[in-house]
């Protein structure tokens, strides 16, 4: 079990950015949160295997096809098992 937060920058707020990073979360079997941050940012806080949470790495890195990814900040953390499903945070 491993966790990564993720920043993602570019258009990603009003795109349904949230909507499908939940989407591509929960197929990949992780738990966490995405929510948008004031400065424009989308930040992901994910836990799960290492090969699921790196699947979700590559997929922020696109986006649903509204986005414009310019980058992301991937910062690997400690896991706390806290989280029971992927939610959208507000």
């Amino acid at each position: 079990m491993q966790r990564m937060e993720l920043i993602v920058h570019g258009v990603v707020q009003g795109v349904g950015f949230r909507y499908h990073t939940r989407q591509r979360a929960l197929q990949l079997g992780l738990t966490g949160y995405v929510k948008n941050l004031p400065a424009g940012t989308v930040e992901i806080v994910a836990e799960g295997e290492a090969s699921a949470l790196q699947a979700l790495l590559s997929w922020a890195k696109q986006g649903p096809p509204a986005a414009d990814v310019t980058h992301v900040e991937a910062t690997k953390q400690t896991a706390t098992q806290k989280f029971d499903s992927f939610a959208i945070a507000y």
